[in-house]
């Protein structure tokens, strides 16, 4: 651990928790609403039944553009104000959606805590970087990323009791008041890890030159290529999530349960990964979980094909949980791997990773999931195809196979 810390640290057992909490954030304002798409964009007059499929993508984008922001700025204030800047514009965004009375506005309001949420998102992962390094740093992400998918878990289940105890406006009071809590836990308990003797100016000369380093370092670049491609069938799953189990396999109010469930495939694999992760190293599980990922997509591509595109539930729930768990032992690798070379402008640097790999899955994913028809060909083939554009990025990353051999010491 660093001593570069302003204050003493906190202790692994309060801190993992305070990074999950954090972080999951995004992941309860997408997945809670869920249950609720149909009727949002009933009583908000959606244009088109795919169009609500957007008060999901919106947060994405809201994250794209606000990470690019609280990495540097975060760099610039220390990584305390970064953050409560960042809880501030996602309870603003909370309140324009609880008081929404058009479909735009609701847009507008994802964006906002989209934006707003970039700053806990991004930040924390600077936060960790500067008290934790190498396997450590993934191994700990592993943990808090184990924790925080409990909140996707029963995010859905959440939601819809929720929706049913006081319409879809309560599910934002509730982020409202989550964020609130979050806001007073970690203002009053974690310390600035970040001294002004290693502040950067915030200047547009400075911001770009950081924005040059990092894509200027190969490993930093095309690791940040990889979580990308990975994200990207990831996010056409998010979007038409409710769609798919609701409308195609006519779950009804089990959906919250399939979800889940598949929810936990995600955290278990990613706590299991911080202990691989120990023992055969990053490059070497990311590797073998994105090949196996690919080839579970192609094989898929069978029994979809069989089935006149919509396989048995049990079926695709199977190819679901297979993938899911090869997802789980790539993100925090992944992003442990693009942020490694860049420690000495890990604010930034976090926000360019962040930014750029969004810029690469939410458009891709939002075609993907807006061209639902009912059927799974293209979702399983997205799957196949970016699981191989994550293994070509990560391939360039390592510069070869000679290269990766070498890597798989460390």
């Amino acid at each position: 651990m660093s001593k570069t810390s302003t204050g003493p640290a906190l202790r692994p057992g309060e801190f993992v928790p305070l990074v999950a909490l954090l972080m999951s954030l995004v992941a309860l304002s997408i997945d809670a609403i869920l249950p609720a798409l149909p009727v949002i964009g009933h009583d908000l007059g959606a244009p088109r039944r795919n169009d609500v499929q957007f008060v999901v993508t919106a947060v994405l984008l809201g994250l794209g553009l606000g990470q690019i922001v609280f990495g540097p700025l975060s760099d610039r204030i220390g990584r305390k104000p970064a953050i409560n800047t960042g809880l501030v514009l996602f309870m603003s965004g909370c309140v324009m959606s609880i008081f929404a009375s058009t479909f735009e506005v609701m847009i507008a309001g994802r964006v906002l805590q989209g934006v707003g949420i970039a700053g806990p998102r991004i930040v924390t992962v600077a936060l960790v970087r500067d008290q934790y390094e190498g396997r450590r740093m993934a191994r700990l992400m592993s943990f808090a990323m184990a924790v925080f998918i409990l909140v996707p878990t029963v995010a859905p289940a959440l939601g819809l009791g929720i929706l049913w105890l006081g319409g879809w406006r309560a599910i934002f009071v509730t982020f409202f008041i989550t964020a609130a809590f979050t806001l007073a836990w970690f203002s009053l308990r974690q310390p600035e890890t970040l001294p002004p003797a290693r502040r950067r100016p915030l200047s547009p000369r400075a911001i770009g030159g950081a924005v040059l380093e990092v894509l200027r370092i190969r490993a930093a670049l095309g690791y940040t290529v990889a979580t990308g491609c990975v994200f990207a069938p990831f996010v056409a799953y998010l979007s038409s999530a409710q769609q798919i189990f609701q409308e195609a396999y006519n779950t009804g109010a089990l959906f919250p349960a399939y979800f889940g469930v598949l929810a936990l495939a995600f955290g278990g694999a990613s706590l299991v990964n911080g202990w691989l992760v120990m023992k055969y190293g990053m490059r070497r599980l990311s590797r073998r979980a994105t090949v196996s990922m690919t080839l579970i997509s192609v094989v898929g591509l069978a029994p979809v094909f069989a089935f006149e595109g919509l396989p048995p539930l049990w079926l695709f729930m199977t190819y679901l949980l297979l993938v899911f768990l090869c997802i789980g032992l790539l993100f925090g690798n992944l992003n442990a791997l693009a942020m490694e070379p860049i420690g000495h402008i890990a604010g930034v640097g976090a926000g360019v990773v962040a930014t750029l790999s969004t810029f690469i899955s939410v458009p891709f994913g939002a075609i993907v999931g807006h061209g639902f028809d009912g059927t799974m060909y293209a979702l399983i083939a997205a799957f196949g195809v970016f699981g191989a554009g994550t293994y070509a990025a990560m391939r360039w990353a390592e510069g070869g196979a000679e290269r990766s051999r070498d890597a798989d010491a460390r």
